[in-house]
């Protein structure tokens, strides 16, 4: 029992941080390459990402069903091609993970970014550094609060999905199964003893998240008073 308690634990935390990275490093360059494109390209782009902010996550489960399932266009090809089956993975939680986290840090990232003086990068230019040097250098240094907060709100936020998850990666115990399905598993069954450890597990981690979270922005907002 301990040992299932643990790895339940254990994968919703593997998910967890690595949609977080995933998101974190695909925001950024998302960002960066979307400053370059036309104004209308760019809008529908951020349409998409910001689309699972106003779907339900059953909905959303099921587009992903469509598109990685067996017969999705992508879904499809993986498993004709390469014997890959997305659906009922692990795998399957850290795409639904990333991809209902992606708004809260991209929207981060695209704040942070569209707050710097244009100067910064027009110096460098002059002296000769690249678009990706100006970015490495000079734009992620002087967002990373806006990155930290992202991530820290993009952890958040893959700790506690449940309703995609559920329809892409199912619930399997010891395969799939995370701390909210968990919960619900054990409401359903009327084990109210491990619905209330998990929960106390996932409010814990939460309260550790928002003071991460808050700890960010006061210290932001006390350089900015001196300033």
């Amino acid at each position: 029992m301990l040992n299932n308690q643990i790895n339940i634990i254990l994968l919703t935390l593997k998910i967890s941080i690595i949609s977080t990275f995933i998101v974190a490093i695909f925001s950024i360059f998302l960002v960066w390459f979307l400053e370059k494109v036309s104004l209308k390209i760019k809008n529908i782009i951020e349409m998409f990402i910001n689309i699972s902010l106003f779907i339900s996550p059953s909905v959303l489960g099921y587009i992903l069903i469509l598109i990685l399932g067996k017969k999705g266009f992508i879904g499809s090809f993986l498993y004709n091609n390469f014997n890959i089956t997305v659906m009922f993975s692990w795998w399957a939680g850290i795409i639904t993970a990333s991809i209902v986290s992606l708004p809260l840090m991209y929207n981060n990232v695209k704040t942070g970014i569209s707050s710097l003086d244009p100067i910064y990068g027009e110096v460098a230019k002059q002296l000769g550094a690249t678009d990706f040097q100006i970015l490495k250098k000079i734009t992620i240094p002087l967002i990373k609060r806006n990155i930290l907060a992202g991530m820290v709100l993009s952890f958040g936020r893959a700790m506690g999905e449940f309703g995609a998850t559920l329809m892409l990666a199912g619930n399997i115990p010891n395969k799939t199964q995370t701390i909210s399905m968990a919960i619900y598993s054990a409401v359903e069954s009327g084990d109210s003893q491990t619905a209330n450890f998990f929960l106390g597990i996932i409010l814990i981690i939460s309260f550790l998240v928002m003071i991460v979270y808050n700890y960010l922005f006061q210290k932001e907002r006390k350089i900015y008073e001196k300033n």
